[in-house]
């Protein structure tokens, strides 16, 4: 038994539940055409930009909620964890020697979401647990983060399992 990964599973547990909100502000046809081009979807920039100029409703790319690591500018490099991770990233981690990875996401489109629209993203812990692998103990932690628009209409959730390891 690790008391690293002890205390990792008593940090997740005492927020299993808790939700933290974010506001993610104001959508924006350039974040959407930016997050487009980086996939190369020059198509989707061309119709976005004709309907934004026509003065239509422009929606946003399919994952692009779910896809997006951050709302604020992000951390320094040195900010980062050992892993790559900013701490707001890592839950339940914050200063315990671990290293983390993904274990898989579940993303739920609800209802489009439109450039003029304020986003907020809730955030929580909802699962803990502690597992052994064939490379020793970890523990599972379930993440979830709901996107809504201001009438409180879901626009996209998603479900993530985060695997936390002891460290070098």
């Amino acid at each position: 038994m690790s008391a690293v990964l002890d205390e990792v599973l008593a940090r997740a547990r005492e927020l299993v539940g808790e939700w933290e909100s974010e506001d993610c502000g104001v959508l924006a046809v350039k974040d959407f055409c930016r997050f487009a081009a980086a996939l190369n979807d020059v198509d989707y920039v061309r119709r976005a930009r004709a309907q934004e100029a026509a003065g239509g409703q422009v929606a946003a790319p399919a994952l692009y909620l779910a896809m997006t690591m951050s709302w604020q500018d992000g951390p320094a490099e040195h900010e980062l964890r050992p892993d790559g991770l900013a701490a707001r990233e890592s839950p339940c981690t914050q200063g315990l020697p671990v290293r983390q990875m993904h274990g898989g996401q579940t993303v739920s489109l609800r209802r489009t979401p439109v450039a003029g629209t304020r986003v907020t993203a809730s955030r929580a812990v909802t699962s803990a647990d502690r597992r052994q692998g064939r490379s020793g103990d970890f523990v599972l932690l379930g993440v979830t983060t709901r996107f809504t628009a201001p009438d409180g209409a879901e626009l996209v959730a998603m479900d993530e399992t985060i695997v936390v390891l002891e460290g070098p």
